[in-house]
């Protein structure tokens, strides 16, 4: 007897589901299948499970594949179930290509090729839609962007377009999805935009994927106007849909740690907050060609300015920029300084000039010291004016953090509105506003 063994959340049971443990089946005689507890998959990363572990181990029982039926509670285990249970075969979805090879010293290895397009459930009437995501643009954060949506539960990604059909078709071949050259057709299979174009792009795509009834997760910046965000939230409010600027910081467990503490008053008055975020990036990358809309600050600057405004708020007395230029014209490096009633904020982000990347928080008893990344903040310190009286804390951040603003988002379609103080509509017009501030007067001094 082959005995074969498989495992998955399999939460809003569906179509991808069904076929998978049907071709698990297949590949021999007894198939046992381990369902994981929503504990399990937090610690594993994945996100916003809906339905509870009896709900998920009726629906694997009613497909009549799974001949035993397991629960998965802890790493490790898939180990030691394959020696309990004498396993000749651990199977799983395409997925997780090379996630388990080390298993192949203890049994055969098979990555079954995940199911395109699936729809709403086979076995039941879910109360809570599957929605599809449609991706436009096929750069870096894209193909970031596909892996962390796999670990959010509810959401599945369908479709690519890019007016460059070629890119489209190699993408979407990367990653499994389909491709399409017709935009009103990529629309017809999406609901969810996850638009990941160039800057220039944003405000177009959201106003014609709001106009066809999606909502839209965009990239940040939102747009490089103040204006044209202001139009584009209160489009989105008149057609009851989901706007949403995807700064990853903004919706990361530890970010909201720190905002807490910091505000707490175990620093005392906050008076002054430093960002700083560089990295050195390739002078053949779009962010150092394009002489309009390109350079550090409209491509890093919304992470530096997010702990300023949720700190010391929207409305500044002054603003003023000072930029490193290259011969093109494009910062490679700028610092901003913010004025504020109570306190002062800098903000410096450099693609051609690297610095030490901190976020510091300084108050009238102690400062926050928040080392690179910062931006993934997972660990930070409380320091007092002992050095010895250090106050220490932490919070996983897993993977890219984009799974976490996909969740959030989520959440506010199904109604949950409480997770928008995160990053509201004002911060994401302050930042636009400050960005459209910024060009303007670099297009002055040229």
């Amino acid at each position: 007897m082959v005995r074969v063994i498989t495992y998955g959340t399999f939460d809003l049971f569906h179509e991808g589901h069904y076929k998978l443990l049907q071709r698990a089946k297949q590949l021999g005689d007894y198939l046992i299948v381990g369902v994981t507890t929503e504990e399990y998959d937090q610690a594993r990363g994945k996100l916003n499970v809906v339905d509870s572990l009896i709900t998920r181990i009726e629906n694997v029982k009613k497909t009549g594949f799974a001949d035993e039926i397991i629960v998965e509670e802890s790493q490790g285990q898939k180990f030691r179930d394959i020696k309990k249970y004498n396993i000749d075969i651990f199977t799983v979805g395409s997925d997780w290509v090379g996630t388990f090879d080390y298993l192949k010293d203890y049994c055969k290895v098979v990555y079954l090729d995940r199911t395109k397009n699936i729809s709403s459930t086979m076995l039941r009437v879910q109360e809570t839609q599957i929605q599809r995501i449609g991706i436009i643009g096929t750069g870096r954060i894209a193909n970031r962007f596909i892996p962390e949506a796999t670990l959010v539960s509810g959401v599945n990604t369908r479709c690519v377009y890019n007016p460059n059909y070629k890119s489209a078709r190699a993408f979407a071949d990367k990653w499994g999805i389909d491709a399409y050259e017709d935009i009103e057709e990529f629309y017809r299979m999406s609901d969810i935009v996850y638009i990941a174009s160039p800057h220039v792009t944003h405000y177009e795509y959201i106003k014609q994927a709001l106009e066809h009834g999606k909502h839209v997760l965009c990239e940040k910046p939102l747009c490089l106007d103040r204006k044209q965000v202001k139009e584009l939230f209160a489009y989105a409010k008149e057609k009851n849909l989901i706007l949403f600027e995807g700064i990853k910081t903004a919706y990361c467990p530890g970010f909201a740690k720190l905002l807490g503490i910091a505000c707490s008053g175990v620093i005392g008055n906050i008076r002054a907050v430093d960002a700083c975020f560089t990295k050195l990036e390739d002078s053949n990358k779009r962010e150092l060609i394009d002489r309009e809309y390109g350079g550090s600050f409209t491509e890093l600057g919304s992470y530096c300015l997010l702990p300023i405004l949720k700190l010391f708020g929207q409305d500044y007395e002054d603003l003023r920029f000072e930029a490193i230029e290259d011969k093109n014209g494009i910062d490679l490096y700028t610092r901003v300084y913010m004025r504020y009633p109570n306190g002062l904020a800098t903000a410096a982000c450099g693609l051609g000039v690297k610095s030490e990347g901190k976020l510091l928080i300084s108050g009238t008893t102690g400062y926050i010291v928040v080392e690179a990344p910062w931006w993934k903040t997972s660990y930070f310190e409380v320091h007092h004016e002992n050095p010895g009286d250090v106050e220490r804390f932490s919070e996983r951040f897993l993977g890219d953090g984009l799974r976490y603003e996909i969740c959030d988002m989520l959440s506010m379609i199904n109604g949950d509105t409480r997770k928008d103080f995160k990053l509201t509509r004002g911060d994401s017009e302050t930042i636009a506003g400050i960005m459209e501030k910024f060009l303007e007067l670099r297009r002055a001094q040229k």
